[in-house]
């Protein structure tokens, strides 16, 4: 962990690292049908993002990346068949994430913020469509804005 995120408690900071998978599973289950090739885009995506943002947010998914198949496919297994029940479940789950991303420096929280809609984003074009167009579903495009997560804004030049 970082120094942008020791604001955090372990607890805390585990329950960050578990939004990923829980926005992967939202995302691709939204539909009802969790299409492997958005897990395997979500573990690629996950690992490139190490490699490719801000350096805030490197540490975050780098540490992400750790067990990230095994985290996900295990939350897989442990969720409910029925979308919307599953859907209900990772809601309130990802709820969770508005007091700690609230702890963190406005700057980090916003950057974490709209990764977590561009990764919803991404995920949920990962399958369907032709050539990719219009391979967002009616049902995940209703997910992929987050909604239960607050939006941080940060504005450094106000």
């Amino acid at each position: 962990m970082t120094e942008e995120y020791k604001v955090l408690s372990q607890e805390e900071y585990e329950t960050l690292k578990n939004a990923i998978s829980w926005i992967t599973i939202l995302v691709a289950g939204a539909d009802d049908n969790i299409d492997p090739q958005e897990t395997e885009w979500a573990e690629k995506l996950a690992n490139i993002r190490a490699f490719s943002l801000d350096e805030e947010l490197k540490s975050y998914y780098t540490d992400v990346g750790v067990d990230f198949q095994e985290r996900l496919h295990k939350m897989i297994a442990d969720m409910p068949d029925d979308k919307d029940e599953r859907a209900e479940i990772l809601t309130k789950e990802l709820s969770k994430l508005n007091p700690i991303l609230a702890k963190l420096e406005t700057s980090v929280g916003a950057l974490l913020y709209e990764s977590f809609t561009s990764f919803a984003k991404h995920v949920a074009k990962a399958s369907g469509g032709f050539l990719r167009f219009f391979s967002i579903s009616a049902e995940e495009k209703k997910v992929i804005q987050l909604n239960m997560i607050d939006p941080i804004e940060y504005h450094p030049d106000v």
